[in-house]
């Protein structure tokens, strides 16, 4: 990396090593730059073997950098993924390359509508260093916005003069701990639970009453899922924890959301089906033989009204629901 660090370092600084706008001299270590941003930024060298991931880039490939300095590209993604293809092109170009939409999906990973960058590195020959975006939540929080109308409608919510929620600040694992104390006694009595929880979270800023029905609802499906026949020894998992840098932008306005809590609920179910997953927000849309199919469209009105987003990522053995939640501020403490 010595050779990335002086190249950003010169970028940084200017010649001689000197601040641009300061005047006085000042070291800047560009590996913790490029450790602090929020996107995934992964340096590939000439055989595609992982030399730097930032601490965005471990939580988005859910391993560690020591873990992925082990690591060829090649043994995290199929040979024939497009991402192959985007950085011989830019080994090939020599200049700095963009591609949207990618689909990185394997064993180890599945994730979709990624925006990647990648650039080459003069100084080492064949290195290329890769941007990712995930655009999935903007797009969920999209679609969610869309549908919370109809989801008013249909219950009879009308969002002329609806009162807005009474929120306090709420510990989520305690919300949590109801939830799964209230399924194991009844409808996931003989589903194994297992929780995966960071303690050190703030309090959320959210109506308790609200959330329990939220969890609950998610809980139930994720029970329903990982009961179906052919699965063997059904789980879910409930985790908590700090997304760093989450923060989207609500369609149409210049307001944006900061959500650095999050609350996951999986299971070991067969998964949601394909065509399904795109509506799966909406109104009267559900993959069972019975039921209205609100559930989740009210969910997803739920956490919108909180300022929050929801998401799904499923795949056949793993289907996870994750929260995005607003944390207490001192404004709300002053309120």
């Amino acid at each position: 990396m010595s050779a990335v660090v002086a190249r950003a370092s010169r970028l940084l600084t200017g010649r001689g090593g000197r601040a641009a706008v300061d005047p006085a001299p000042r070291p800047i270590d560009a590996v913790a730059i490029l450790g602090a941003l929020p996107v995934p930024v992964v340096l590939l060298n000439a055989e595609n073997r992982v030399r730097f991931v930032n601490h965005a880039a471990e939580q988005f490939l859910g391993m560690s950098a020591a873990s992925l300095s082990q690591h060829r590209l090649e043994d995290l993604l199929p040979i024939d993924n497009p991402l192959f293809m985007l950085i011989e092109q830019v080994r090939h170009t020599e200049a700095t390359i963009s591609d949207h939409d990618l689909n990185l999906d394997s064993p180890r990973l599945h994730k979709r509508g990624i925006t990647v960058q990648g650039s080459p590195l003069p100084e080492e020959p064949g290195s290329v260093l890769l941007v990712m975006q995930d655009a999935s939540a903007a797009r969920s929080l999209d679609r969610q916005l869309a549908f919370r109308g109809a989801a008013r409608s249909v219950t009879g919510m009308a969002a002329i003069g609806e009162k807005p929620i009474a929120r306090t600040a709420v510990n989520i694992h305690r919300v949590l701990e109801h939830v799964r104390k209230l399924a194991q006694s009844g409808f996931a009595a003989h589903i194994r639970f297992q929780e995966l929880y960071d303690p050190s979270l703030p309090p959320v800023w959210a109506n308790r009453d609200q959330l329990v029905q939220v969890v609950l609802n998610l809980v139930k499906n994720a029970a329903e899922a990982a009961t179906q026949e052919g699965v063997h020894h059904p789980e879910i998992i409930l985790a908590t924890g700090f997304q760093h840098g989450m923060r989207v932008a609500i369609p149409g306005s210049t307001e944006r959301l900061d959500l650095p809590l999050f609350v996951a609920v999986r299971d070991n179910g067969h998964g949601i089906p394909e065509d399904i997953r795109p509506h799966l927000f909406e109104p009267f849309v559900t993959s069972k033989s019975t039921g209205s199919g609100l559930g989740l469209s009210l969910v997803a009105k739920i956490v919108g009204d909180h300022g929050g987003l929801i998401e799904v990522d499923s795949r056949p053995g793993r289907t996870e629901f994750r929260l995005h939640l607003p944390v207490v501020t001192e404004k709300d403490a002053d309120q």
